[in-house]
């Protein structure tokens, strides 16, 4: 396991942008104000970017990469066009599956199941209806808090950049992969549920 997954604290910034199609985030220590991880979209297909600029924005496809700080890939996001619901596929820096997120339909502020790569539960990430405040929950127990940082009223009206701030439980064992499943799942919610 990747060294930089030890953290309990990150804070994600995405890529500032009027008209972007790629989705691009830094992810930093809050401590140091280092770079630990980057997460990026590289294959970009040209259909893929224009309907980016249109309604079906959430339908499209993406093959989210985060690597480390210096390119080491950690996790892949996968998810082919989705119509309703999404699925998406993480895979590790193999390329094996090593988890699913796999969004519920009738949810008010937003929810999906962290599965790992048996299709079992590990989580439940859900959100609340009146703001930008997400959970992963299992069996009663708080595995990960994420909520968003305000950016200021000029990046908030005319951009699309949002910052996050990711706190995961510190007694989750940090060889685990539910650690890259819910770094991966803060992607996905900008991605599934917030566009």
């Amino acid at each position: 396991m990747n060294q930089v997954l030890q953290s309990n604290i990150f804070l994600v910034k995405e890529h500032v942008g009027i008209f972007k199609a790629a989705n691009n985030f830094d992810i930093f220590d809050p401590e140091t104000g280092e770079i630990v991880m980057k997460c990026r979209e590289p294959n970009l297909g040209f259909f893929t970017k224009l309907l980016r600029f249109s309604d079906y924005k959430r339908m499209t496809p993406f093959d989210i990469q985060i690597t480390s700080a210096d390119g080491e890939r950690i996790v892949r996001l996968q998810r082919g066009v989705s119509l309703l619901l999404s699925n998406v596929v993480v895979s590790d820096q193999d390329n094996n599956a090593i988890g699913y997120f796999k969004q519920k339909l009738f949810s008010i502020g937003g929810k999906f199941d962290v599965l790992n790569e048996r299709e079992e539960t590990l989580c439940e990430l859900e959100g609340k209806w009146s703001g930008w405040d997400f959970r992963f929950n299992h069996a009663g127990q708080e595995l990960a808090h994420v909520s968003k940082k305000w950016n200021g009223l000029g990046k908030e009206l005319f951009t699309s950049s949002d910052n996050y701030m990711l706190e995961l439980n510190p007694n989750m064992p940090h060889t685990d992969n539910t650690r890259k499943l819910i770094i991966a799942a803060v992607m996905c919610i900008d991605m599934v549920l917030k566009e």
